[in-house]
């Protein structure tokens, strides 16, 4: 009379199954993600910030300013296959006084590039990366071994 059990045990089992997979895939959606991206901007902005200028990168610079570009490009990383979003970026950088950059005229230019966002378990993430020198669509043409486009 274990049969009953047995079979009631892989119902459960199959359904459980189920229900993870479904709450699994919806965190994982590109299009649940973008929007939760597009309703979270300005507090990821404002993360994104605090963790950049608070890194130590550039050595001898401290972040002075960000003027953040329009739209947002969604990539899947290839090897760990989490999301990202990539921001276009201008930033202005200033010399840590009495640094080793105070004084070199190339300081004061201002620097493009995409700022990265990752998302982790249905929430996004600032954790302060940028690629220099490579707007979002650059960035993903030019890490194409890196990165894959998602569409949103």
């Amino acid at each position: 009379m274990i049969w009953p059990w047995l079979v009631a045990a892989a119902v459960l089992l199959v359904l459980f199954l189920a229900l993870m997979w479904r709450v699994g895939a919806a965190a994982g959606s590109p299009k649940l993600a973008l929007e939760r991206f597009t309703s979270q901007r300005d507090a990821l902005r404002h993360a994104f910030f605090l963790t950049a200028s608070s890194s130590g990168k550039p050595r001898g610079l401290v972040w002075k300013s960000i003027e953040w570009h329009e739209g947002v490009v969604l990539v899947r990383e290839r090897q760990t296959r989490r999301l990202a979003a990539l921001v276009g970026v201008t930033i202005a950088f200033d010399a840590v006084a009495g640094g080793e950059m105070e004084g070199v005229a190339a300081v004061g230019n201002l620097r493009h590039g995409s700022a990265t966002f990752f998302y982790h378990r249905g929430a996004w993430h600032a954790a302060g990366k940028t690629i220099f020198n490579l707007l979002p669509d650059e960035a993903v043409e030019r890490c194409a071994a890196q990165y894959e486009r998602v569409e949103g």
